[in-house]
């Protein structure tokens, strides 16, 4: 479900490719493959910034809002994933 934060990413996307990449994926190593991309061709910087838009899109549907974080090239993992079980320290059913 497209979001209207998702939106505005789009959007700049558009505008500035590295820009929406700078969001999604913070400073990371995408970050600066995306800038190359640009500087090579402005066509690839918007491929690879519409390519990771849509991952962190499916990252949300899967885990939900907020329930994941970003692993490095178009992955994301589980917030919770190997914590304890919320009902930790209680007797069992």
């Amino acid at each position: 479900m497209v979001k209207a934060s998702d939106v505005l990413l789009i959007l700049v996307a558009i505008l500035f490719p590295p820009a929406a990449a700078a969001f999604v994926t913070g400073c990371s190593c995408d970050l600066l493959i995306n800038i190359c991309l640009t500087i090579l061709g402005y066509f690839p910087g918007h491929i690879h910034a519409f390519w990771l838009i849509y991952k962190k899109m499916q990252a949300e549907e899967k885990y939900g809002y907020g329930g994941f974080y970003y692993t490095g090239n178009g992955h994301y993992q589980a917030l919770n994933q190997g914590s304890a079980t919320p009902n930790y320290g209680t007797a069992g059913p």
